[in-house]
């Protein structure tokens, strides 16, 4: 019989290492400070958020990201390494780089193979500083224009657009092998607040979801999506208790059971007001985890109180280890598929990859 290595590994594993590969968490400025060595060395991290407060210059960035993998290889596990670049406004690359046009205009230009150019080029640019994950494409509808949060993120108000663009710029992303996770499930564009200063509220039944909101993460799933995150959005027909990142209705019952999804699930940022300003985050991790989320997504403050709550919840009950296990096996299968490692990085062509952005601007219809 063949053995499974995703078992054998976590047969091996303590379960302070459990706990660190469902945590994805941030660092403060642009270098490693004690905290985050802490964070690796002693609570077994999954992995790291780079935003852009953590962006100085092209050098300053390779160093980052180095030096977390340095730090890590007393770990068996390698890190996550994620980062949100989207185009257009919602960029962390440093000031070396050309900007990508909005979502929007690439919308109204509607090629298929140029969002694919597009998904593999941000790839590839982002990969060259060690990431291994995109926060991107945005697959929400832009279809409320008072929407204060998502705008020309979007690629469409209309719906096959956006399904369409989406899955070729996730598959360029795949394609270079990085892991590509789709947002912000089940919708974040028919909102009138900000999840990041509020919790949105969305009054619409399941059936009114699954024939448009949900659509574009239906065809994103059927096509082979490695990951989705979940948005912090309070579905009231639906589960008018928890919002869609902590709802065990939505994560487990829909997500899950009724489309079948098997990817990894990641929550958005849990340090957003819209948890902050109604949970205590410790809380909002516990039921993110029992809710079926794979990682936790902790941006800023309080990452080792959340890593030190979830292991109470084990071994006090709260949270199975059953429950635990199968995240850590999805986790563990996905960086073992697209072989990640803790391997440092020499040196980023920024002329190389700015004249590959440069030819696709090049190539977009100016009317």
């Amino acid at each position: 019989m063949i053995e499974d290595p995703m078992e054998e590994k976590l047969k091996q594993m303590t379960l302070e290492e459990k706990i660190g590969q469902l945590t994805l968490v941030g660092l403060d400025g642009y270098e490693v400070n004690e905290q985050t060595r802490s964070l690796i060395e002693d609570y077994y991290v999954g992995g790291f958020i780079v935003l852009g407060g953590n962006v100085e210059s092209t050098e300053q960035l390779i160093n980052l990201t180095n030096e977390l993998k340095r730090i890590n290889t007393n770990n068996t596990i390698p890190l996550f390494l994620a980062i949100d670049e989207e185009g257009g406004n919602i960029s962390r690359m440093p000031d070396e780089f050309v900007d990508l046009p909005t979502n929007q205009l690439i919308g109204n230009v509607n090629d298929p193979s140029l969002s694919y150019e597009i998904g593999q080029t941000l790839a590839h640019q982002i990969k060259s500083f060690g990431f291994n994950i995109n926060f991107a494409p945005v697959m929400d509808i832009d279809s409320n224009p008072d929407n204060p949060v998502i705008g020309d993120r979007s690629f469409s108000s209309n719906v096959e657009i956006v399904s369409k663009l989406g899955i070729e710029t996730m598959k360029g992303m795949q394609a270079e092998g990085v892991i590509s996770v789709v947002k912000h499930f089940p919708g974040h564009g028919d909102t009138f607040v900000d999840s990041h200063l509020g919790l949105p509220r969305v009054n619409k039944d399941l059936n009114n979801l699954m024939e448009f909101e949900f659509v574009p993460f239906i065809e994103a799933k059927n096509n082979g999506a490695d990951a989705m995150m979940v948005a912090h959005i309070l579905y009231e027909k639906i589960d008018p208790e928890y919002p869609a990142s902590l709802s065990n209705e939505i994560i487990s019952g829909i997500l899950r059971e009724q489309l079948g999804f098997d990817g990894l699930i990641f929550t958005d940022d849990l340090t957003m007001a819209a948890i902050l300003d109604n949970y205590d985050i410790t809380e909002a991790a516990i039921l993110s985890i029992k809710a079926g989320n794979d990682i936790v997504l902790v941006a800023h403050e309080n990452q080792m109180e959340v890593l030190k709550a979830l292991k109470k919840a084990v071994e006090t009950g709260e949270i199975s280890e059953e429950r635990v296990n199968e995240s850590v096996y999805r986790i563990l299968k996905f960086k073992l598929d697209y072989d990640l490692h803790d391997k440092e990085i020499d040196f980023v062509d920024v002329n190389q990859i700015n004249s590959r952005l440069k030819e696709i601007i090049d190539s977009i219809p100016t009317k």
